[in-house]
């Protein structure tokens, strides 16, 4: 019998190699921590919880004055003179227009003198009157004598009644020869210079005056989104944060963000039967006059909060050419499954899923461009993979 040679250097060596391959091919194959199968596209995943969201609504609208006082003059004549500065501010009772008063102020006069003489003649008859009635009691006088000195003097009463009348009529039209501004604001171009004629509740308006601070806001909102929104409330499924003094945000032509937050002053009780729309007017304060009537604004404004929503960052949301709504998760054999799913509006920089989803679903919001449906991944919590994405920054 022959006895076994020993093993040389070389074939240990290439034995303990052989040995130490085996032994890596052994931890190879050991599934990766996340989950699915060996050489699957890493994903990244969001455990999506129900949670309360307000639900906010933009609408086009206008920017109307508070208040609006267009200047007509109640007395006619030659204007004398203009008093303010045309696109300039104004106070209420100031002078804005000086017509001509000669003429009133004859009037005035020629009053005054109708009054002095009918109280004259009221003198006379009450004295006249009381001295009857005297004589009368001795038969000095006869009783038709004293009834019509009772008379006269009644009828200098009435006479002296008219002319006060008349005096304070005629004071009134002198007052309306000062055209003054019923309200405090801005004011526009004068329509009219001095040395023209003006009548009497004319059609065309002298100037008009316009309080611009507070500022009212008129949005428009389709009759159909107010249905829908009562039929939430009447479901349950959205709750009403507020009445009519729900904030609002208004956003300006150019895009900015308006620096003064307003309040839902009313919503209007008629439907506009050319629009199909409801008008809904907030106010806004005006301190620096940015705001000019006529303006187009677009206004954010919460009507209401829904619960038990899903609120899912843009990324993760896809859309098919038919604008179905639709996304990408994880389900629990660590394969990507597509889920139909309805979105409804954008909050801030998410997508708020209504229906779709169950709490616990995991929700692919990186990676979906290396995933396709039915294949195997390897998902990572974006909680877990935002700390490691930023790991090398510190170094």
């Amino acid at each position: 019998m022959q006895t076994p040679r020993p093993l040389s250097s070389v074939s240990l060596a290439l034995t303990l190699t052989a040995a130490l391959a085996l032994a890596a091919c052994g931890k190879s194959a050991e599934p990766p921590p996340g989950g699915g199968a060996p050489g699957a596209p890493g994903v990244t995943v969001v455990a999506v919880q129900p949670e309360s969201a307000p639900v906010t609504t933009e609408l086009p609208g206008r920017t109307t004055p508070y208040l609006v006082a267009e200047l007509r003059p109640q007395v006619s004549g030659i204007v004398k003179a203009r008093l303010f500065r045309e696109g300039g501010t104004v106070k209420a009772g100031e002078v804005l227009y000086q017509i001509d008063p000669a003429t009133y102020q004859a009037t005035v006069d020629s009053a005054q003198a109708n009054l002095a003489r009918a109280e004259a003649n009221l003198d006379a008859a009450r004295i006249k009157a009381e001295r009857y009635a005297d004589l009368v009691k001795i038969e000095a006088v006869s009783k038709q004598a004293n009834d019509d000195a009772a008379a006269a003097m009644k009828q200098g009463q009435a006479e002296v009644s008219a002319a006060r009348a008349a005096l304070e009529r005629a004071r009134i039209d002198l007052a309306y020869t000062r055209v003054t501004s019923p309200i405090s604001g801005r004011i526009g171009r004068s329509a009219v210079t001095p040395g023209a004629l003006v009548t009497a509740n004319q059609t065309d308006a002298l100037a008009t005056v316009q309080q611009l601070d507070p500022i009212h806001v008129d949005l428009t909102q389709s009759s159909a989104d107010l249905l829908r929104m009562k039929r939430d409330f009447e479901a349950g499924t959205m709750r009403r944060t507020g009445g009519n003094g729900v904030p609002v945000q208004l956003v300006l032509e150019d895009g900015s963000v308006y620096g003064h937050e307003g309040k839902l002053a009313f919503s209007e009780v008629t439907v506009d039967p050319g629009t199909g729309s409801v008008t809904l007017r907030a106010v806004f304060p005006n301190p620096k006059g940015e705001l000019l009537p006529g303006m187009y604004v677009r206004a954010r404004l919460a009507q209401g909060s829904r619960d038990g929503i899903f609120l899912l960052p843009h990324a993760a949301l896809m859309r098919d050419p038919k604008g179905n709504a639709s996304v990408m998760l994880v389900n629990a054999q660590n394969q990507a499954e597509a889920r139909p799913v309805k979105a409804g509006q954008s909050v801030g920089d998410t997508w708020m899923v209504t229906e779709g989803l169950a709490a616990g679903d995991r929700v692919i919001v990186e990676g979906l461009q290396r995933v396709k449906p039915g294949a195997p991944v390897q998902a990572q919590d974006a909680a877990t993979a935002q700390p490691a994405a930023a790991a090398p920054a510190k170094r």
